[in-house]
Parts: C-alpha cells; structure tokens; sequence
C-alpha cells in the first residue's frame, strides 16, 4: 500500500468500504465490529491514526507495535473474532505520521465478534444478532457466491483420504509446534477449518465442496466435480503437441506437490543469497504461482486449469470471479481471496502466506530469477499468470552488475535529480512520482519535468497504462 493510495482513499472519506479510528495510543473498542462487518458484507479499508473526517491524526509512534499485534492476535482469537481470520496490518508513514492500515477482504463466511453479528452499510456497522431473516439471508448469500461453501449433506469421513489427516497435522506443526489440530480428531479438525457447515436453505449439515476438494478421495471428488483437473504441460520442442504432461485430477494438498514437481523437474533452480541464508528463486516463484492456481480458482466452472511451461515463459490460467479487470499493479492492489477457507486452510499448513503475499513476492523475485523482466498477472474471467524465463533477445536490461554504468551514464548526464529518479526506478519499477517526490524532497511537478525529460532522451519509457504499468531504464 502506497502513500498515494492512502491519499485516495481518505479523500474517498468513510463509506461501505472505508472507515477511520483515531487509536491514537490504542485499539478502539469497535474495531472489530468493523472487521467483522467487513469480512460479511464486500470487505474494506481500516485506517487507524485518522478522524472521522479523514484527518490523519497519527497513532504515538511507541504505541504503534502493540496496536499492531494486537490486531493479528484478537483476530485469531475466537472469543474476540469468529470464525478467526488472518489479517496482515501495514505500518504506514503518511507525511510526518504513522498510521495503521488493514485490507479486510469479504469472507465465504459469517463473522461474529464478541458473539455479535454485523453488517456493513453507508451509516457503519450494525448488529443484527437475533434478526432471523437478516442473519440468514446473509448466510444464503455467502453460499450463493462462494462454491467452496456448497454442502454435500451425504458425505462422512469415510469419503476422505485417512492418511492426508496424518500428513496435514504434520505441516501445520511445522508451522507451528502447539498448533490445534495436534490435539483434535478429524471430524473436529474438519470442523475447526471450516470445512462442516448448516445449510440455512434445507436445514441441513455436511460437509462442504472445499473439504472434498482438500480431503476427498479422487473418485469421490470426481463424482462430486467431475470436471474437476489441472493440467501441468511442457511444451518446448513439440510446440503442437507437448514434450511432457501431468493431468491431475486429485485432492489440492497433492495436486500442489506434483505442480511443484513438475516444475523442478522442468525448470533450472537457481540460488540466491538473501542476507545470511540462500533460499531457491525458482521455488519461491512457483510457490506462488502454483498456491495461486489451486487457491483463487471458481472451481464450479468446468475451464480446465492449466500451468505451461514454454521456451520462454511459463503461464497459468484458471476461471476466475474478477473484482477488477486488466494488468494488476503490485504497488496499489486490493486482494480478495476467491476461496477463503481454502486459502486459510493452505495458510495454516504453510502452502502460502499473507494475502496479496504471493504477487509482491512473484515481483520480488522474477526479476532476480530472469533479469530485466517482470511478471504479469491479468485480471478476468480467465485469471492468467506469465513468468518470463527469457528477456527479450534484442532487448539489453538493466540488472545489478551493470547499474553503476548506467547511473553514469544517465544520471551524470542529466543532473543529481535525474540519478536520484533513475536509482528509484531500478528499486522499485511500479514507485508514482508523488513518492519519488516525497523521497528525494522535491515537488511532484518537478519530479514530473525530470520524467519528461528523461522520456524525451528516450532514457526511461513507461511500459502500459499509468495504473499498472512501470518504468523500464533503456541501455
């Protein structure tokens, strides 16, 4: 989130989606009032640090971690929110001034906090525990949008795969060694995940699509979903056809693995030094990547997933329910998660991380793993993710080896600013003038003059649309 977004959003003032608390030194007793309507209506920004009016107050700069931990910890807890709901709060400096900034996506499920229900409109939040129709049309709506809800009243533990139980508790305690899960049985487990609901249209329990898509045996989630596939292909020699294929058709927990196989066994690793401890590019992408495909996709469509590997770039698809449309900007994008309770199961057994986690750090590292290239994430009907394997042949980039002679080069030549804005750049491919203007200490009209200039001598370009393109430095 980037000052700029923040500078909308308060212009934007209190609405549905937005809402300020002063928690000048502390939590306002609401906030999760808000959260949790929020998470039951369609999601929305909480600023803390601003007045109702949108001034931006500030919280008290010591004050700032314990408000911050506060958050994620009360959010996990049941008695304070549930069911719990991760949430990743961003420290923010907006002028001279830290405030807190929390994205609340809409969740597939109801909330309760401090076993009240709320709800969102233009007025705030209010309760509407014990209104009987309220409550249950709001448990029908989720139901109707969200196919990962949909409940198979028939099903029993015996339609799911017994050893993935054993294995699943097994990475969620190497996320965490007193995890829950230790310690209940399955049914509960299932329970505790979301994965057991009540159908508030028939009055009936069961299990649920996402339990059979995490859990189910494969012929029981081909009967359940018999379109139900991910195609892994490379398609490098025989560009008609394939050079090799994986068509998967099992439960999300392995489908993952053999993805990721099908990777290594296709792309070359390559390691890289970040601070003490050198980690895989190429499984830190494809983490992503793949956590992407299985997690965000409408699963009641019958568009077949696929990952392909070309000479290339390597691309995924899947069938989406957009909130936006076009190429997604990683510096001001709202994440909405497509399948929570799958999303947070994956979380909780370290398959993904935070929400929106997965695009910053595609960005972070696709440029390390093939220099001078970015990623490109489209938003549709067809979500489609392209990781470049090659740079463009005629095409020089600029990487770390050779900054030093551009930064001659270009910044020497036209002046202090210009280098400030070309080192920017080179960090930082999607930073707006208004914070490269805020970090070099000038204004964003001159910072817009230096761009032109720079454009002009053909030196800097600016690759598609002001939102959700970036800058590329010519050699």
């Amino acid at each position: 989130m980037t000052s700029e977004r923040i500078k909308e959003i308060l212009q934007k003032g209190e609405s549905t989606d937005v809402e300020f608390k002063t928690a000048e030194f502390e939590l306002n007793k609401d906030v999760f009032e808000s959260i949790c309507a929020f998470l039951n209506r369609k999601g929305g920004h909480l600023l803390l640090g601003v007045k109702d009016d949108g001034t931006v107050q500030g919280i008290i700069e010591d004050c700032v971690q314990d408000i911050n931990n506060n958050i994620v910890t009360m959010a996990n807890n049941p008695q304070k929110l549930n069911p719990p709901f991760y949430l990743s709060p961003q420290v923010i400096d907006y002028g001279n001034k830290k405030i807190i900034y929390v994205f609340v996506p809409e969740s597939s499920q109801v909330h309760s906090s401090n076993g009240k229900i709320f709800d969102r409109n233009e007025d705030g939040d209010f309760n509407i525990t014990g209104q009987t129709e309220r409550v249950t049309q709001l448990y029908l709506r989720k139901q109707s949008i969200y196919s990962e809800n949909k409940i198979y009243p028939y099903l029993n533990l015996s339609d799911f795969k017994q050893d993935l139980f054993t294995r699943v508790r097994t990475l969620a305690r190497n996320q965490r060694a007193n995890h829950p899960w230790l310690d209940m049985d399955n049914e509960e487990m299932m329970r505790s995940a979301g994965l057991f609901k009540h159908d508030h249209q028939t009055g009936k329990n069961g299990y649920t699509l996402a339990a059979v898509l995490l859990f189910g045996k494969d012929e029981v989630i081909q009967s359940v979903l018999p379109h139900h596939k991910t195609d892994a292909i490379l398609r490098v020699e025989n560009i008609d056809r394939y050079d090799d294929r994986d068509d998967i058709r099992t439960n999300l927990v392995e489908s993952y693995d053999r993805l990721m196989d099908f990777i290594r066994k296709h792309l070359p690793d390559k390691f890289y030094q970040e601070g003490e401890q050198r980690i895989s590019l190429r499984d830190h992408i494809f983490r992503e990547i793949v956590g992407n495909l299985l997690i965000h996709r409408e699963y009641a469509n019958a568009f077949p997933a696929k990952l392909v590997i070309e000479k290339e770039k390597v691309i995924t698809e899947n069938w989406n329910r957009p909130h936006d449309g076009g190429l997604i900007d990683p510096a001001n994008f709202s994440p909405y998660p497509k399948n929570p309770v799958i999303a947070k199961f994956f979380k909780e057994i370290g398959r993904v991380d935070e929400l929106g986690s997965g695009v910053r750090n595609t960005f972070k590292y696709c440029s390390i793993y093939t220099p001078g290239t970015n990623p490109e994430f489209v938003e549709d009907d067809i979500f489609k993710a392209v990781i470049p394997l090659q740079a463009k042949e005629d095409e020089k980039v600029v990487t770390p080896n050779n900054w030093e002679e551009v930064r001659k080069k270009f910044g020497e030549r036209f002046g202090e600013s210009s280098e400030k804005i070309l080192e920017l750049i080179f960090n930082d491919q999607y930073i707006s003038a208004s914070a490269m203007a805020e970090v070099i200490g000038i204004t964003e009209r001159a910072v817009e003059k230096q761009i032109a200039k720079l454009k002009e001598k053909d030196v800097i370009k600016r690759v598609g649309p002001n939102k959700g393109g970036y800058w590329k430095i010519n050699l």
